[in-house]
């Protein structure tokens, strides 16, 4: 049997070869670079100051007319960002002041502005018929659109959206109590954050204009 000389043996427990060598020193070398890639894939999440409900499985969608009667999905504003807010045309305040905030946001956004969509679902169908929705959005801005059903339908969006309505009588008459919030779906039709009646326009256009750069 031919025993192995000492040099041989001396080659075969000898280091790596250049070529593992140089291996070693670019992973060395890209290990910085690597790290970086992973860190920029992992995006810090956006703080907004709305409630975010992104995954959320309500406020989905809704099918409902405007005011020439054509109806309308969430899917009909794809490519946009939409503010959906539920109210009535004979609110004393809170409806008001919410489509007005909605209009200083659009304003606040620039150029971004025409990438935002505002629709107002009423409440009170019985009263609001298309020529008074229609009329009543355009005050704030030109580019709101009104959005009605019947009460059937109505009573489906609001409990697809949960938002709470209740009318109350007012001597003759009677008035809508109801919530004062508002939904924002980014551009794919998500649902992704809800307005608090409180938040200031400023803070609200902020959420909006963080939310449309993601989906740039």
């Amino acid at each position: 049997m031919n025993t192995p000389s000492t040099p041989s043996l001396l080659a075969a427990t000898a280091a790596p070869g250049p070529s593992h060598h140089r291996r070693g020193l670019l992973a060395l070398a890209l290990a910085p670079l690597l790290a970086a890639t992973l860190a920029a894939c992992k995006k810090a999440p956006v703080a907004y100051q709305g409630m975010d409900i992104t995954g959320a499985e309500y406020a989905r969608d809704f099918q409902l007319k405007d005011a020439q009667g054509q109806v309308h999905t969430l899917a009909d504003y794809r490519g946009k960002a939409v503010m959906l807010f539920f109210g009535f045309t004979q609110c004393p305040d809170v409806c008001p002041t919410a489509l007005t905030r909605a209009a200083e946001i659009r304003r606040l956004l620039g150029d971004d502005g025409q990438r935002l969509q505002v629709l107002f679902i009423t409440i009170d169908p019985e009263r609001d018929n298309p020529t008074v929705l229609g009329a009543y959005t355009q005050v704030f801005d030109p580019s709101f659109i009104g959005l009605y059903g019947d009460l059937e339908q109505t009573a489906a969006a609001a409990k697809e959206f949960k938002v709470y309505y209740k009318k109350v009588p007012t001597g003759s008459s009677y008035t809508m109590d109801h919530s004062a919030f508002s939904y924002v779906f980014d551009p794919l039709g998500k649902p992704r954050l809800v307005l608090r009646h409180e938040q200031s326009a400023k803070a609200c256009a902020d959420d909006l204009r963080q939310l449309l750069q993601q989906s740039a």
